[in-house]
């Protein structure tokens, strides 16, 4: 499975060195280096406008009317996060934080683009993506404390009145808070509302609905790549195994329902399938169809279950 899984892009392939591979760091350093130079970031990187933006919008492609199939994933905030999840060295985009600094506005209000807006997914990835490339986004990481739902997580619709959390949101905020943690130490404040969140999704065993125990929805083992916005236990599994290899934590047992449900999807030639690809308008393709071997998948369930496996 290793050697199929090498033959990818640069993206992919560098995770694979360091994370199943374990290749030594100046392997899978240079790996990483040609994500700006050669596949799916060089592509990506090259529809940059010249303001910094990506299709002319902070989270909406400029001229987005919403009559389209599906949400688009081509602007600025979305093309940013591809790239600082696929590793990109945030020194090949200098410049960038000041350009959208001086041009990009969100659609909400008008306001700035890093000073984030009311949505806490996209405050979280504003708060990630402006620690990666340099912006200051001090406030960001005060926002998500003061915006936390009384249940422990959050909700993008607290702004139209929702009091509780939702697993999509409250994992967006965690992977922001984290990224938080890592670059700058954190504070008090951002490490309690971070275990807070991660609590409400490990007291729902990261699937199940606390007043009954029954599954939260389908689509909560229905794994799709590139995650997007859009919660799975998979996606969340790869947070918790990179939260405890920064914390120095062991997994939480209240995860092992959920990464058995990881293990059962994996095929018997060690492969994961995807299940969909999110409808809405992409620069271009990073992944295979619906029911084909995914080789991003596989990267994700190997590393969860080898990170689970290793500490039982």
């Amino acid at each position: 499975m290793i050697p199929w899984l090498l033959d990818s892009d640069p993206a992919l392939r560098w995770q694979v060195e360091r994370d199943l591979a374990h290749e030594p760091p100046e392997v899978w350093e240079a790996t990483r280096a040609r994500i700006a130079t050669e596949g799916f970031g060089a592509r990506l990187l090259a529809h940059q406008d010249p303001d910094g933006q990506w299709a002319g919008g902070a989270f909406f492609p400029a001229g987005f009317t919403g009559q389209e199939d599906g949400q688009p994933w081509t602007a600025t905030t979305w093309s940013l996060n591809t790239l600082r999840e696929w590793g990109m060295d945030a020194g090949v985009l200098r410049g960038t934080a000041e350009l959208l600094a001086e041009n990009s506005r969100w659609e909400y209000d008008d306001l700035p683009y890093w000073g984030g807006e009311v949505d806490c997914c996209i405050n979280a990835w504003t708060l990630a993506n402006g620690l990666w490339l340099g912006a200051d986004v001090t406030s960001l990481a005060s926002w998500f404390p003061e915006h936390r739902q009384p249940d422990g997580g959050w909700n993008c619709e607290w702004v139209s009145g929702s009091r509780r959390s939702s697993v999509h949101s409250t994992l967006n905020s965690l992977k922001g808070l984290l990224a938080f943690d890592i670059a700058t130490g954190g504070t008090a404040a951002s490490h309690a509302s971070r275990r807070s969140g991660e609590e409400y999704l490990l007291e729902r065993g990261l699937f199940r609905r606390l007043s009954t125990g029954s599954v939260i929805a389908p689509w909560t083992t229905v794994f799709a790549y590139p995650f997007r916005w859009f919660y799975d236990v998979l996606n969340a599994a790869d947070y918790f195994r990179e939260a405890a290899l920064h914390d120095g934590t062991a997994p939480d047992p209240r995860m092992a329902e959920a990464v058995e449900l990881i293990r059962a999807a994996r095929q018997p030639d060690g492969t994961w399938l995807q299940a969909h690809r999110h409808s809405g308008r992409v620069w271009f393709k990073v992944d295979v169809a619906a029911g084909e071997p995914s080789k991003w998948l596989t990267l994700y369930g190997s590393r969860v279950l080898n990170w689970w496996d290793s500490a039982v």
